[in-house]
Parts: C-alpha cells; structure tokens; sequence
C-alpha cells in the first residue's frame, strides 16, 4: 500500500480515510486513478481534486461507514469496484455485525487495491457466471443438530468469510487451535482469492504442466488430503519445501499459500518503499536492501533481494518490543520457486514477460549455501 496525502493540503491520508484531519474536506479512494482524493461538493455529487475532469458519488455502502470508494456519478452501478462483487452481507440488526462487517470490508478492500495494481481480471457474477462474489455469513447462535457451522473458503468463485473472523479474541483462539503463526482478516482474503485465480490462471492452461511439477499433481483427492493433514500435521519436513505448514495438505493449499504470501511481499514492500525505507545493518553481509522500485511491475529476484532484509528488520523490531515475528516464516529456496510461479502466472496475463534470470537461479543457490534463511526463525 503506497501513502496518500489530501491534494488540497498535504496532510497524509490513510487508505480508509473519509475525512482530512487538517483541512476538513471530504476523502474517496478512486480505483481508476489508485488513489485517495480530496473532495469537494458539486452539487448532488462531488468533484475530486484528484480528477477534476470528472464527477464522482460515493458507493452506496458508504451509508453504513464500510467504504469509502468512489463511482463515476454518470456510471449506472450503484455500487464500487470493490462491492459489487458482495453477494451476501450480514444481517445489521444483530449486534456487532456491523463493525465485523466493517473490519471485514477494510481488508477485502485492501485486497481489491493489490488485485487492481496487478492487473487482475475481475468480474461480478452479474457479467459472467464465472466471476467473482464474496458471502459474509455468521454461525446461528443456536444451531439445530446437525447444523454446519459457517466455514470460510472458495467454491465456484463463491469466497465466504465466517464474521467471526473479525473478532480478535476469536479469531486468535482458531490460529492457537490450528497452531499457526499467523492469522489475519487480510491473509484469509489473499489465501482464498488464490483459489479463485488458480481457475483462471492455471487450470485448463499451458502452465498446468509446470504447476504439476512444482507444486504436485492436484488430481489427488482433496477431501482425503485433508483429512489426512488435520489428522497427521505436516511432514517433518516441510519447512524446506513450503511457505507453511497448511501448504502441505495439497497442492491446491500449497499454491494458496503461497499466493498469499505473494501478495504479503508486494504490498508491504509497496509501504515501505513509500516510507522511504532502506535497511543497511552493521553487520551487513545479505542484510542491505533499497525498496526504491514498484513492486507491483518488479522482477522477482528484485523483491526477493529486499522482501528478506526487510522482514528480518521487522521481525527484529518486533522482538525489541517483545512481540511475535511480524513475518513468522522462513522461505526456502524451494517456496522462493514456487512464488516466482505465481509471479509469472500473474504478471503474463498482464501482457508483462517475467521469465527468471540468471540472477535469481543465482540467488537462490546462494540461499541453498546462506544460514541467512534461518534468521527469521521465531523465538
């Protein structure tokens, strides 16, 4: 996520603002134009500092304090770029779905800004029965026996979020009873997204051979895969094969995975390059990084060279305050391959060629001979 600053007074924005602090004008994201704007009054709608050829209205779902997008005031949606793929919204009248549902749009919408970035295809299931839809749903306080509770996932470009993901304390109970590392909001977004871009991307194509031979056959029953996981755990081994444990169940998991920790890369690496960030430690061998490019259009050996420097500075930072890793994972050069997969996959839609160099076949036999992998370890 890069910064945003008000055009009228240079006051820095976050991406959710609604409203300058500074100068009291009214704020919108516009998609088309990757940016927060400052806004002023036009009558029934608004003209945007940013874009003053142009006039905008906000979302419909701004009545709820959920989005804070903006939509041409000539186009006939309704709703945002971001929310018209909504097919289910919770219920408002029960308490506190509304502000699980708030803290659920801000990463969906955080999510929507990478995919945008990316050149991602995206269409409603209004425009193609294959597009994409998001359900919001929330477990029934008392479920009559047999009930299911609400699972979040992918099915048919349906993705679904449990509300109760949005809860802190709940939310954190499932990460410790799944003894992961790391659980978010954000990273469940960009884990089920990858199922929905493995159909389009990778199933049916000319890249499902290579997929095969980097992340295995997903011809294998995944129901059994599974069930064999959550009873068995990992292998030993997978820490030198996978970005994580849950990437082992199956090759459709281990691409999820890893497509999220994909998406982690670019947009944090985004934040820190706008920050001006440069790690240059004493000592500094493998250390050094400059985040001075767009990682959004970089070739992968380029944000592999600064995404592991960086995450070794932050886990460091975070340890000095006695806190958990913010990047509690360790990439091996095995899941460094299986990223610059995903990085090709996306980035050739796009009309871009990445095919690797000899610089990051270089790079990741350096890390084979490097102890530099282990540094991220989690005490």
């Amino acid at each position: 996520m890069k910064l945003f600053q008000c055009q009228n007074c240079a006051q820095p924005l976050y991406f959710e603002n609604t409203r300058c602090e500074s100068c009291g004008l009214s704020l919108g994201y516009l998609p088309d134009h990757e940016t927060v704007t400052a806004l002023k009054p036009h009558g029934n709608v608004w003209t945007a500092l940013a874009d003053r050829r142009g006039t905008y209205r906000y979302c419909a779902n701004t009545v709820h304090n959920v989005c804070n997008w903006l939509v041409s005031a000539n186009s006939p949606e309704q709703f945002c770029a971001a929310c018209r793929h909504n097919r289910v919204i919770p219920d408002l009248s029960q308490p506190e779905h509304l502000e699980h549902w708030r803290l659920i749009e801000i990463a969906k919408h955080r999510l929507f800004y990478t995919l945008l970035r990316l050149r991602l295809p995206l269409r409603t299931k209004a425009e193609d029965p294959d597009g994409l839809a998001f359900d919001f749903l929330a477990d029934i306080p008392s479920p009559s026996p047999g009930a299911s509770p609400v699972m979040t996932g992918h099915a048919n470009g349906v993705i679904t979020i449990n509300l109760a993901e949005a809860n802190d304390a709940e939310r954190e109970w499932r990460r410790c009873q799944m003894h992961e590392p790391y659980r978010t909001l954000l990273g469940h977004f960009r884990h089920e997204i990858a199922h929905y871009y493995w159909d389009r991307l990778v199933a049916g194509s000319a890249k499902l051979d290579e997929f095969r031979q980097i992340f295995g056959d997903e011809r294998a029953d995944y129901s059994q895969a599974l069930h064999r996981y959550y009873a068995s755990g990992a292998r030993a081994d997978w820490a030198q094969h996978f970005v994580s444990a849950y990437a082992t169940a199956h090759p459709w998991e281990d691409f999820a995975e890893t497509w999220a920790h994909y998406f982690h890369t670019v947009d944090t690496l985004e934040t820190a390059g706008s920050f001006g960030l440069a790690v240059a430690p004493k000592p500094s061998k493998g250390l050094r990084a400059r985040i001075d490019f767009d990682p959004h259009r970089a070739r992968m050996e380029r944000l592999i060279d600064a995404w592991i420097p960086l995450t070794f500075a932050a886990n460091s930072l975070n340890r000095s305050m006695g806190l958990r890793d913010l990047y509690p994972f360790v990439l091996s050069p095995p899941a460094i391959g299986k990223l610059t997969f995903i990085h090709a996959c996306i980035h050739a839609q796009a009309g871009r060629q990445t095919k690797p160099s000899r610089s990051i076949r270089a790079m990741i036999a350096g890390l084979r001979r490097s102890p530099y992998g282990r540094t991220s370890d989690q005490f």
